[in-house]
């Protein structure tokens, strides 16, 4: 058994061990990929103040998001094709998430679906939903959420288009798999990955194939899918859907200061500072540095939450740090279930929260509420100084 110190670890695990399309699904962004590489790069910038001779006892990483009580402020984010990285990943993930007390965002675009979660685990989950244009299947996709218990829904808002990933296209990605001689190669040398893909029965997207109108297979469900985004989407759009759901939503995809003053204006309960991960519009800015115009915009009238870059416990805190009140794991917990199913994402967990746990003390803090940009060295033009 391998000793695990950090995510990177995990990540090597995990390449050697899921098939090309889906390591390459995970690990890229839209064109050049600037942003993808910028999201983590510029973490990197930020330094830390060390402080010594504080008391480091009686340390706490516990906090809230939307109200939720958190072991640490650390989501799950929502990734699609999950249950393709491992069998019935989103629901180990799931599980993993509740063990440790942090919250769990499901896809539309999973394999596993809303029912199957909810079977198998214990406790409400979020649900992630993005901007389609068929009514009918948003409100039966928010009454099926309803029906599960889940607790907030998670509003992806930058996807009207799909931004392009070249190696999507090449690798020609679909679940399940298509069968290639290229891809059945490869999948031939990821014996335990294809073993556990046997012995499951999810291997479709289960929140839309049987329940979007004509959608009864993965080739209609192809055709759905290229015509599903509302390309006219407005806020007047996103309010109908505060006013669908009756419960708590936040709003992801926000680098804006003006989209974060009307995600505020719409109802949300909360904001994700979020360029998905680099996978839309490549050249956008890193979400760590988009985050601070747009606290400024909202004042404090809303929770605002980053994700896009985040792979250790260090880069945690300085999201928190720098004025964000949660945050957000997609590849780091997507390599541990690549590597070792749900105890991989137990383990990336575990490695985040002992990360920050160390350097809140070693920056001389004991509670993660009381972190803050004092706790930070960040460079004067970090947010850079554009034309206007």
């Amino acid at each position: 058994m391998p000793v695990i110190t950090n995510i990177d670890d995990l990540k090597r695990i995990y390449k050697r061990r899921v098939p090309r399309m889906f390591y390459d699904y995970a690990e890229s962004g839209s064109w050049t990929e600037q942003t993808f590489r910028e999201n983590t790069s510029d973490f990197d910038q930020i330094r830390l103040r060390q402080r010594v001779a504080v008391d480091m006892t009686g340390r706490s990483t516990a906090g809230q998001m939307i109200g939720q009580d958190v072991a640490m402020p650390v989501a799950l984010a929502p990734v699609g094709l999950t249950g393709m990285q491992d069998a019935d990943g989103e629901i180990k993930a799931a599980r993993a998430a509740e063990e440790f007390g942090v919250p769990f965002t499901l896809s539309t675009m999973s394999i596993c679906s809303i029912e199957d979660v909810a079977e198998h685990t214990t406790k409400p989950f979020w649900f992630q939903v993005y901007t389609l244009n068929d009514d009918d299947f948003m409100r039966r996709l928010f009454d099926r959420a309803r029906a599960a218990g889940c607790s907030a829904i998670v509003v992806t808002v930058d996807l009207q288009l799909m931004g392009q990933r070249h190696k999507d296209i090449k690798n020609g990605l679909s679940a399940p798999p298509k069968l290639t001689p290229k891809s059945i190669a490869n999948m031939m040398t990821k014996v335990s990955w294809g073993l556990g893909m046997l012995g499951t029965k999810r291997r479709f997207f289960g929140n839309i194939v049987g329940h979007a109108k004509g959608v009864d297979d993965p080739t209609s469900l192809t055709t759905w899918t290229a015509n599903a985004f509302d390309q006219s989407l407005d806020w007047a759009r996103i309010a109908k859907f505060k006013e669908l759901w009756g419960g708590k939503m936040i709003i992801k995809g926000i680098l804006d200061a003006e989209d974060a003053r009307m995600a505020v204006k719409v109802g949300a309960d909360a904001i994700i500072v979020s360029n998905h991960g680099g996978r839309q519009l490549d050249g956008a800015l890193s979400s760590i540095r988009a985050l601070t115009p747009v606290l400024d915009a909202v004042g404090g009238d809303i929770e605002v939450h980053l994700d896009s870059g985040i792979r250790s416990g260090q880069d945690v805190l300085k999201a928190l740090a720098m004025g964000a009140t949660g945050t957000y794991i997609g590849r780091a917990f997507v390599y541990g279930l690549g590597a070792m199913g749900q105890k991989g994402v137990s383990t990336a967990l575990d490695v985040i929260h002992k990360e920050l746990d160390l350097t809140m003390a070693l920056c001389g803090e004991r509670d993660v509420a009381n972190l803050g940009r004092h706790n930070l060295l960040i460079p004067k033009d970090f947010e850079g100084v554009w034309q206007e």
